[in-house]
């Protein structure tokens, strides 16, 4: 097919870029901390199973051991009550990991202000400039977040961390074309999001809505406003309520 050999063509002599999203997957990667009584995830760790040694003479290798949602992850609607028929994260559909993406950037906002909400307000003027969001596409949220990836507590801020107004949230799983949202912090709703009504609206309306969410990506500020291409590679666990997963943006330079 011209259109694959031509893509092709375009990565061997850089004029389509490939900019990786993933954050790093280490022991110390942040994960998110929920107050008592709530189980909370699994950091991500490696357990040697043998490494040129008599235990396997010719090969390394190691067992994972890690939550669905540490580091870079994908979210799954089952992920959340108001989907608890929905999609798990075997279920989504080949075709939907590879999208376009409209990149929102706020990231001066959210330097003056850790608490920052994205409101309809600031879409609708992100469309005014650049077009309608993309059919089937992303919502990548830029906050400049991921620079406080090296820094755990800065990071995760003890709950002071940008996200999504409700009605906002709500406005995009009921009535934006996107499939999903992308964000730079540890999970897709804010940090006081707990204290909202309803609680975590990121969660409760989009993957409700059998959206999806990417977390804690990184290099955002590497892509267009518009044009990017996303492909998001969770594994497909039977099952599963989400996924690390390699994200990577295609750019046309």
């Amino acid at each position: 097919m011209s259109v694959l050999s031509d893509l092709l063509a375009a990565l061997r002599d850089r004029t389509v870029e490939v900019i990786d999203l993933t954050a790093p997957l280490q022991a110390d990667t942040p994960v998110l901390q929920l107050p008592p009584p709530f189980a909370n995830a699994s950091a991500f760790g490696l357990s040697e199973i043998s490494r040129y040694d008599d235990r396997g003479p010719a090969w390394y290798w190691n067992d994972i051991h890690t939550s669905e949602h540490t580091g870079t992850h994908f979210d799954a609607p089952v992920h959340w009550v108001t989907a608890k028929d929905g999609e798990d994260i075997a279920q989504v559909a080949p075709q939907k990991l590879l999208a376009p993406a409209a990149v929102l950037d706020l990231a001066d906002q959210a330097a003056s202000n850790p608490d920052f909400l994205l409101e309809i307000e600031h879409v609708r003027a992100w469309e005014k400039e650049h077009g309608p969001l993309p059919e089937g596409g992303w919502l990548l949220y830029r906050t400049g977040w991921d620079a406080r990836s090296a820094d755990a507590e800065a990071f995760l801020n003890a709950g002071a961390t940008p996200g999504i107004s409700v009605e906002c949230a709500k406005w995009l799983a009921e009535e934006a074309p996107v499939i999903g949202i992308g964000v730079e912090t540890v999970g897709t709703d804010a940090g006081a999001a707990h204290g909202f009504d309803p609680p975590f609206p990121c969660h409760s309306f989009l993957l409700g809505a059998g959206k999806y969410g990417l977390t804690q990506l990184q290099n955002l500020a590497q892509l267009p406003p518009s044009g990017a291409v996303v492909v998001a590679g969770p594994l497909p666990i039977v099952g599963g309520s989400g996924s690390p997963a390699r994200v990577l943006a295609l750019v046309e330079r």
